[in-house]
């Protein structure tokens, strides 16, 4: 665990999750539902641009891929097909990562206020929570069809924060991607940052996030500091 700046935790009333990358090990699938989606517009993708869409709103990332390689669909066109490849793989493939329910039912039992604040839809979130029987965990959720402007924004976290009743600073966020990480300190919340290492490298997220984990369960270390 490293941390860019020492706070202590005491005034945080609510903890709010991202749920790709942190709860959901979701991002191996992520480049196969792109690829999938290229596909079907004659492009051959292989995660190479990965970083340039990691936790990014669909909005955003999809724009990327629409100048990248000069795709001829809408936005809106292309939001509703990657939502419909991805829906199998949330309702059926996606594993949530072996920390999370342990960790979620830690901070429940201090009676903390859990939240989730993703960019995926409410469709693909909420399949996935059923699924792994988490649903119940979550005070409130929000989702990425709820904001006009997502991650780097920090909208989706203060959104998620006034369905807690949680001032921003009493709130802290956990995330792994650098877009989340900016979009909750934009928010004016504590950010723990759980970089994965498969995808990028955690010496960039030092100076941007409070803590740097290498794992949830140090999450509710925080907590006992």
């Amino acid at each position: 665990m490293q941390t860019h700046t020492m706070k202590n935790l005491n005034h945080i009333k609510a903890v709010l999750f991202d749920l790709d990358g942190v709860l959901a090990d979701s991002e191996p699938h992520w480049d196969l539902i792109d690829a999938d989606l290229l596909r079907e517009h004659g492009v051959v993708y292989a995660g190479e641009h990965k970083q340039q869409v990691l936790g990014k709103s669909f909005a955003l990332s999809l724009q990327f891929y629409k100048d990248t390689y000069d795709l001829q669909h809408t936005i809106e066109q292309m939001i509703e097909r990657r939502q419909e490849i991805a829906a199998d793989y949330y309702a059926q493939r996606i594993e949530v990562f072996e920390d999370a329910p342990g960790v979620l039912r830690d901070l429940r039992a201090r009676k903390l206020r859990i939240g989730l604040a993703t960019s995926s839809l409410s469709n693909l979130a909420g399949s996935f929570l059923e699924r792994h029987g988490l649903r119940e965990m979550f005070d409130a959720i929000t989702t990425g069809e709820e904001v006009v402007h997502g991650k780097p924004h920090p909208d989706i976290y203060l959104r998620a924060a006034a369905k807690l009743d949680a001032a921003p600073e009493r709130c802290l966020v956990v995330e792994d991607s650098l877009a989340g990480v900016q979009a909750g300190r934009d928010a004016g919340m504590t950010v723990a940052a759980i970089p994965d290492p498969r995808y990028v490298n955690a010496a960039d997220y030092t100076d941007q996030a409070d803590y740097v984990l290498s794992r949830l369960s140090e999450v509710v270390e925080l907590f006992r500091a």
